[in-house]
């Protein structure tokens, strides 16, 4: 497969690493995709039937955009992993690879033969990385897991959404996508132990830990407090005025961080007043305060459009901005400067990806961004090409 820019001549980061990716659905192939984009040789294992994903909406011309938004740039080889020639294959293709990435429950690779006992006995230097619900072992480690029942087991649920609100779910599958970011990075950290001489090894990445990890803010809240921390809707539990407000036709978001920026809001809705009232000479204070405050800036709110209270806070240098629909986002200035929009040709049509967010050497990084129809390399890759 030809990356997306002929004329690129530095090598990218993971340039001549094989991958071999057992995974389905997000958690696994997102991490996979993270590879594939700094250059890795990324080799997808599905079963006959394909990864469940391929038939996600929207489908179009047999290929689910869903699919490819997180599959670009590999190679798809189809394996009955139940079959002894085929796991003979996959074997096989295990002791040619740099890497296993995999993201079946817990003991499933082991049962069919590809486990990382056996894996890393064949060949030390291989990278092997489990992602799984809860872990590879402990009291959970059998439990499966989707992205909300870990959003909800994690405590992401518990903050999120309004106050004394119905439990909502981050409308971003946030515990799969960390889960992939946690394993592609420990993937990166141990590929480099490996160039440097050292062994490999296998890297256990728990979505239900990864979730606790990056809610770093609300568990350090926790520790210190004693308390849980709560859902708070937009606003922010220790700075304010730092949430969304409702204007004369919509919602904007300002965030004041500091005292500061606080004297540039209060300048520019005009209530000087407030820089001295005792409720809010303070971050902690204005946080504590904050539903009168909330109430007291949108009656000067509601006088002007949100487009026209985000100007104006831009001037002042007050970090805000509109809510923006995908649609917006996607279509924003910077976005396009950033180039994060690219041309995908999928079989039978063309549409549009995310590629990837990271500049390198001033540049965005360029990636692959076709996809494969189930298969498609069964008869390249044996051996590894």
């Amino acid at each position: 497969m030809a990356n997306s820019s002929s004329s690129e001549t530095t090598p990218k980061p993971l340039q001549g690493v094989r991958v071999l990716e057992f995974c389905q659905i997000a958690a696994g192939p997102f991490a996979g995709l993270l590879l594939a984009d700094y250059g890795a040789d990324v080799v997808k294992v599905e079963p006959p039937e394909g990864d469940a994903m391929r038939q996600w909406p929207p489908v179009k011309s047999g290929m689910s955009e869903n699919f490819a938004s997180l599959n670009r740039g590999k190679r798809s080889i189809s394996l009955n992993l139940k079959d002894p020639q085929d796991l003979a294959r996959a074997r096989d293709l295990v002791l040619q690879a740099d890497v296993v990435l995999e993201n079946s429950r817990p003991g499933v690779m082991t049962r069919l033969g590809l486990g990382p006992d056996w894996a890393l006995t064949a060949k030390p230097s291989l990278v092997y990385c489990s992602i799984s619900a809860f872990g590879q072992t402990g009291p959970r480690g059998q439990e499966g897991g989707f992205d909300v029942t870990i959003q909800a087991a994690s405590g992401v649920m518990s903050v999120t959404g309004e106050p004394d609100g119905a439990p909502v779910k981050c409308g971003v599958p946030i515990s799969d996508f960390a889960a992939g970011l946690y394993a592609a990075f420990s993937i990166s950290a141990v590929l480099a132990r490996v160039r440097a001489g050292g062994p490999g090894g296998q890297i256990d990445v728990p979505m239900f830990a990864t979730s606790l990890a990056i809610a770093a803010l609300q568990t350090s809240e926790y520790f210190g407090t004693g308390r849980d921390p709560r859902p708070l809707g937009s606003a922010h539990p220790r700075n304010a005025p730092y949430r969304a407000f409702r204007a004369q036709d919509d919602y904007f978001v300002i965030a004041a961080g500091n005292n500061r920026l606080w004297e540039s809001v209060c300048q520019v809705v005009g209530l000087p007043e407030l820089l001295v009232d005792d409720r809010f000479t303070s971050p902690s204070l204005r946080a504590a305060n904050q539903a009168v405050l909330k109430e007291l800036l949108e009656t000067v709110f509601g006088q002007r459009t949100a487009a026209a209270w985000v100007q104006a806070f831009q001037q002042a240098g007050v970090p805000c901005s509109l809510i923006q629909r995908y649609s917006q986002a996607l279509a924003d200035p910077q976005a396009q400067h950033l180039q994060l929009v690219q041309t995908q040709v999928l079989p039978g049509h063309t549409t549009q990806t995310v590629g990837c967010p990271v500049w390198l050497s001033g540049q965005p990084v360029p990636v692959d961004t076709s996809v494969e129809t189930l298969g498609q390399s069964n008869q390249e890759v044996s051996p590894w090409q």
